[in-house]
Formats: C-alpha cells, structure tokens, sequence
C-alpha cells in the first residue's frame, strides 16, 4: 500500500476555484519534487514522496485509487462559509449527501474507499477561501496569499510522505 495522496481539485478557468492546482505546485516544491509544465502533465511519481493528482471534481469512481494509499489529503477551495480563511481538518469515512448529483465530498470519497474496497485510509482536507469566481484562470490576490498558509498546514501533516 502506498503511504499518500494528495488531491487537488476544482476548477482552473473560474479564478480561485483553482486554488487547489497553485497549492499542489507549491507542496511538491517544498517537498523536492519536479512540477508538471500544465495541468494536463502528471505530477512525477517518487519513491518515499506523496502522489500528487489534480482533477476539476471527485467522482466515485476515485475511491479505487483511494484505497490503495494510507493517507490521503484533499485541497479545495471554499466560499466564505467557514470562518478560517484556510482551513485543515482531519476527516474520516462518512457518506454525506449532496442536493447535487455532480458533488461528491472527500468523506464520502474515503467512504467509498472503506465499504467498497475494505480500506481504511486517514484523511484530511484542506480548505482555502476563495474571493472571486469569475471565468479567468489567475487567482485574486487575496486568495493567492493564503497558498503559504495552506502548504504549511499540508507539510506539516504528521508522517507525510
């Protein structure tokens, strides 16, 4: 079994939606590891280093992947709705249910890995807020100032690797 993952997700095209993506380039960094030129490059995969996936929304299918890792971090951006302006909070396996067909939280995703695949993978999500959701693909400046906040947060995740 694989130690961990790291999921960033959302969407690139509507400004700091894609928060996720800057956070991911920026754990890798810190953690030495070479950064793909786009999104559409897979992160390298290395020995004893986290895995690394970007992708614009969790979907069931994922909780096969899930459960072949111990650990796995998610990265998303959020809308006001929490007080913290990044948040990481450690989540475990729970089936929530969404008024949206297409939304599927990380518990849910961990639930899958657990019912489906008998894997029990700790988790943690990482939530960063986002000011503006316009179609453009840079982030506000008040929301690529809280990416340090958030690398850290992951970094010093205990036992990440």
């Amino acid at each position: 079994m694989k130690h961990s993952l790291i999921i960033g997700y959302g969407n690139p095209d509507r400004q700091d939606d894609g928060v996720a993506w800057h956070v991911l380039l920026q754990v890798a960094r810190e953690l030495g590891i070479e950064t793909p030129p786009t999104l559409e490059d897979p992160f390298p995969v290395l020995q004893d280093k986290p895995e690394f996936l970007f992708v614009l929304q969790l979907v069931p299918e994922m909780g096969e992947m899930v459960s072949k890792f111990e650990r796995v971090c998610f990265v998303d951006a959020h809308t006001g709705d929490i007080k913290e302006e990044v948040r990481a909070l450690e989540i475990a396996p729970e089936y929530q249910h969404s008024a949206f067909t297409h939304h599927m939280t990380p518990q849910t995703c961990l639930e899958i890995a657990r019912t489906v695949y008998g894997a029990n993978v700790e988790g943690l999500l990482v939530s960063v807020r986002g000011y503006h959701f316009e179609f453009d693909d840079k982030l506000s400046p008040e929301t690529k100032r809280l990416i340090p906040v958030a690398v850290d947060k992951i970094v010093q995740w205990p036992n990440l690797s």
